[in-house]
């Protein structure tokens, strides 16, 4: 693999895109964090990416962060849990994971709750916000965020709520992809006149590799990227998004 080639090299063009973006709009160039999604690939190419500097990867499953953990035990990676999570999946999660911005559902945060108490640990969390009306997208409906925010706060002290996630609509419409971030922040700063006691909500997780110069204009935090750093992946999204969520919840 030649330099221009190499993880690094994709790594810091990514990073220079994200600072172009940034400025763009009046923003900080270093007001937004990378979190690069290591998902279907391997050590070695995990390794190439620790080697250039990166310690935390995005994960969609929790199989991945279990067959991961132990080999890469010596990077000291901090995983993040950033995919559609089942509940008996949650124990994974708990023991390996420091994150997870993919919280959707009150049973899901229910099952954390227990089982990081079982660990004896507490991880920071971002809430999944469904801002598009595709079907193979998760999270939860905005009308349903201040009742699990007071939830979360009030019953379940494992989970440290930090601010929000989502994912935009795979079109080609700008507008349409615009109008999913516009709208997260727009939640998120209704949230923040409620002013619901131990829940920050600082960080917006929104933005990937076809989107993430948008979503940075919108007023993300935190992108997610994968493909512009490690390349096209065997598995296509509908392997991580099915079609029918409601069946992949059981």
């Amino acid at each position: 693999m030649n330099q221009d080639s190499s993880i690094a090299s994709r790594l810091a063009q990514v990073q220079d895109r994200i600072r172009n973006a940034a400025l763009k709009v009046g923003r900080a160039a270093d007001s937004v964090t990378l979190l690069p999604v290591s998902k279907t690939f391997g050590e070695e190419a995990i390794r190439e990416a620790v080697k250039a500097g990166v310690r935390r990867f995005g994960e969609n499953k929790a199989q991945e962060i279990r067959s991961k953990y132990e080999p890469l035990a010596d990077c000291g990676i901090e995983w993040v849990m950033i995919g559609h999570l089942q509940t008996n999946k949650a124990k994974d999660v708990a023991r390996m994971a420091s994150e997870i911005q993919s919280l959707d559902r009150i049973d899901l945060a229910i099952a954390l709750d227990r089982r990081l108490q079982q660990e004896g640990r507490a991880i920071d969390a971002l809430v999944q916000v469904k801002t598009s009306s595709e079907p193979s997208k998760y999270g939860l409906p905005p009308e349903e965020l201040p009742g699990f925010l007071r939830q979360v706060a009030r019953d379940l002290p494992t989970l440290r709520i930090k601010g929000l996630m989502t994912l935009a609509i795979n079109a080609k419409d700008e507008a349409a992809v615009r109008a999913c971030f516009r709208k997260l922040r727009d939640l998120r700063d209704q949230m923040r006149q409620e002013a619901i006691a131990g829940i920050e909500l600082d960080r917006l997780s929104m933005g990937m590799s076809g989107d993430f110069e948008i979503a940075v204009e919108e007023g993300s935090t935190e992108v997610r990227i994968g493909t512009a750093i490690f390349g096209g992946r065997i598995y296509g999204d509908d392997y991580y998004w099915p079609e029918n969520p409601a069946a992949a919840r059981r």
